[in-house]
């Protein structure tokens, strides 16, 4: 899907190797990290022949919808549709919007945990104005909590997200349905989030085995902490460019501030020797 708030591209818009690849917002437990690279290994699988697209997993999603393009969203999981597998060949750190060719991700997942983040209004709302598609919130253990269903999708109808009923929720843009399913996985029965067919049948999770996955949350830790060093380095350059801006801004005030001194002085000059004139007094050979 194509972005279509085009407005803030009269900024200039930052290449994504100059952005952060992901917030600092630690996880509250490991489904965070296990259920989103889940998703991603089994759709490595269904599509492994196809190099249009892709699924990025705790990463920064940066878009020209809000008031600044360096602030990003950073979804759990996303999907994107015709871009390139690797882009360039190379590995994202990064997604930006206007550097994909305008294409907006069709999916969005959130997970809802202990310490709940908006998924329900603020995080929506941005999706929404985005123009992303499909938006999927899955809440298992505090739906109640939140006065919700443990999962959610939605879709984006006329600018306005609309709750999907059938399970599981198929999405035709896609080709791919999700929903929740409870199977054995690395020894321990749990609850799920896959992909299923068009005939309603879920598909097979990919052999991938716990020290891969540890290995995978590993990294995803080292990029967190990365993007954070590159995001406080961000915000002093905006701290210390504001400070700037508003020493500019008391400098400007206080050249205005003698200049209207200056020129009530002399206008006060002018009119004492409007006066002296109309008293036949030459303002220049007084006593």
């Amino acid at each position: 899907m194509l972005i279509t708030d085009q407005q803030p591209h009269r900024l200039h818009l930052p290449s994504p190797e100059e952005l952060p690849c992901s917030d600092d917002t630690p996880v509250d437990n490991e489904d965070q990290n296990l259920l989103p690279n889940l998703l991603l290994a089994t759709l490595s699988r269904i599509w492994q022949h196809r190099q249009d697209w892709f699924f990025g997993v705790d990463m920064a999603l940066y878009h020209t919808t809000g008031d600044n393009p360096r602030i990003p969203i950073v979804p759990d999981a996303f999907l994107s549709l015709g871009v390139e597998r690797k882009k360039e060949g190379k590995s994202r750190r990064s997604y930006a919007v206007w550097a994909e060719g305008g294409v907006v991700p069709l999916l969005a997942l959130e997970l809802v945990s202990y310490t709940a983040r908006g998924e329900y209004d603020h995080k929506l709302d941005i999706y929404r104005q985005m123009g992303v598609l499909y938006y999927v919130v899955y809440n298992p253990e505090f739906w109640q909590r939140d006065h919700h269903d443990p999962l959610e999708v939605y879709r984006l109808e006329g600018g306005v997200y609309q709750r999907q009923t059938e399970r599981p929720f198929w999405m035709p843009e896609i080709g791919l349905g999700i929903d929740r399913h409870t199977q054995t996985y690395l020894g321990t029965e749990q609850e799920l989030l896959m992909w299923f067919d068009a005939a309603q049948q879920v598909y097979a999770l990919p052999e991938v085995s716990r020290e891969e996955l540890l290995g995978a949350q590993r990294q995803a830790e080292r990029e967190r902490r990365r993007a954070e060093r590159a995001r406080l380095r961000a915000e002093q350059e905006r701290l210390r460019a504001e400070q700037e801006q508003q020493r500019a801004e008391q400098e400007q005030q206080r050249a205005e501030q003698e200049r209207q001194r200056a020129t009530a002085a002399e206008e006060q000059t002018q009119k004492l020797a409007d006066y002296l004139r109309s008293l036949g007094l030459d303002p220049h050979n007084l006593p």
